[in-house]
């Protein structure tokens, strides 16, 4: 960037939800490789007031480093669109879609990818009775990071213990037993495969805590099920219009084979912390961490 100004990035970051703390690890991470790239950081802890911070000293871009509601479900693009502010990540609609996890399964459907069987249901009855035979997962509809999951096994005695402040709904998804697998998209690329392995249930916990999951990249499986995970991710990436960056997590079945393969979710504003997998899969095909944020900054748009 010699020889001009460099670019004022705004890294979003922190905010209201539920991932608070984890968003704050990844927009510290993001702040220090972009100012190492030579851009001009400021960062900026999400509040309430956060249009009227960008209004009085606007960036040349955001980067949205914010997980979770209001960060991650079109809240916040809807602020920078208006502001015409340009921002990284998916746009309004691709990203209010991939949060709402029951509205994401449609589109998966359109598109001819396997999903789980589900129902949403009114956490009062998830907490009173089985809504579907276990065993099955309980999950808020429009959460990330395995926030608010449970698990409900097959020799249960009774129902999820919801916590008291669960959502007024809840998705009831059949649980799919096998390997944790997730590939991440970069402009329509597919990175890599990686699978996640666990001494249990890949919870909050297991995804942010350093040692609580290990990661296999590229993942120990047949070259045809691989082939298929890449095909999905993109698919699902394309189906939901999603830009920058994306990433998809299925479930195998490796008992079943082919047939054993399903879509759980699309993740719009993957983690970038030390622990997260985007990073991991990227390094896997020759990006750094410091060409990854930077190519994200460059990416960004309005009317995404």
């Amino acid at each position: 960037m010699s020889g001009r100004t460099p670019l004022k990035v705004a890294v979003l970051m922190g905010g209201i939800s539920r991932e608070r703390d984890v968003s704050l690890v990844t927009g510290r991470g993001v702040g220090a490789a972009l100012r190492a790239c030579g851009f001009q950081v400021r960062e900026i802890d999400a509040g309430r007031d956060l249009a009227t911070t960008l209004e009085a000293d606007p960036p040349n871009v955001a980067f949205n480093a914010l997980h979770g509601r209001w960060g991650e479900d079109g809240c916040v693009q809807g602020i920078l669109e208006w502001l015409q502010i340009p921002y990284t990540h998916s746009g309004v609609l691709s990203s209010a879609l991939a949060m709402n996890k029951e509205r994401a399964k449609a589109v998966f459907r359109t598109v001819g990818l396997p999903v789980a069987e589900s129902v949403i249901v009114d956490s009062g009855i998830a907490r009173n009775r089985h809504p579907m035979s276990p065993p099955y997962v309980v999950k808020p509809v429009n959460e990330g990071s395995s926030v608010g999951v449970y698990l409900v096994m097959e020799m249960a005695n009774g129902p999820a213990r919801l916590d008291d402040d669960a959502p007024d709904q809840v998705m009831v998804e059949r649980y799919v037993p096998g390997r944790e697998l997730t590939v991440s998209v970069m402009h329509d690329r597919a990175l890599a495969v990686t699978e996640i392995r666990t001494d249990g249930w890949y919870n909050y916990h297991a995804k942010y805590a350093p040692g609580g999951s290990r990661h296999l990249v590229p993942a120990p499986i047949p070259e045809d099920i691989a082939g298929a995970c890449v095909d999905f991710a993109v698919r699902a990436h394309k189906g939901l219009h999603c830009r920058g960056v994306s990433r998809t997590d299925l479930r195998w079945d490796d008992s079943r084979g082919p047939e054993g393969l399903v879509v759980l979710e699309t993740n719009t504003q993957p983690g970038m912390t030390p622990t997260s997998l985007v990073p991991e899969q990227a390094a896997h095909v020759g990006i750094g961490f410091d060409d990854l944020v930077r190519w994200m900054v460059e990416d960004a748009s309005c009317d995404r």
